[in-house]
């Protein structure tokens, strides 16, 4: 009985501990991230001022592009362009260092969930441990 106790002790202390592990790992790689990465877009053709805001001008985002895509395939090719260049800008630059710390957070709060409220159903199911109904279990 005592064993059994002692081996959940140490399961709960191991997953709060991977908990915290991937949490600092995570939360820093995502700060790293965050400080060396630049928004500068890939493959642009130029660059246009307004309001004193330099934006680049992106292939995509021409007239004729966007016509073409309607053309060929519809509102609906349009429509899958736009999901498509938005997924893919997720992963690239200031947004990727979101998108892991996010992440980081979601793991480490699975595994710190894991160790807090999953480890007690184990222990009261364990041999020699009371019951609902406070009957003693063999």
């Amino acid at each position: 009985m005592r064993q059994m106790n002692w081996k959940i002790l140490n399961q709960r202390t191991w997953l709060n501990l991977i908990s915290a592990i991937i949490l600092l790992v995570g939360l820093g790689s995502a700060a790293l991230i965050y400080q060396r990465a630049d928004n500068t877009p890939y493959g642009a053709l130029g660059y246009e001022s307004a309001d004193g805001t330099i934006y680049p001008i992106m292939p995509e985002d021409s007239k004729m592009y966007r016509h073409n895509l309607e053309v060929y395939g519809g509102k609906l090719n349009v429509m899958m362009d736009d999901f498509r260049r938005w997924f893919s800008g997720l992963w690239q630059g200031k947004s990727l260092a979101f998108m892991v710390a996010c992440i980081t957070l979601v793991i480490a709060f699975g595994f710190f969930y894991a160790a807090n409220y999953l480890m007690p159903r184990l222990e009261s199911t364990a041999a020699g441990e009371n019951n609902r109904d406070g009957n003693k279990r063999e």
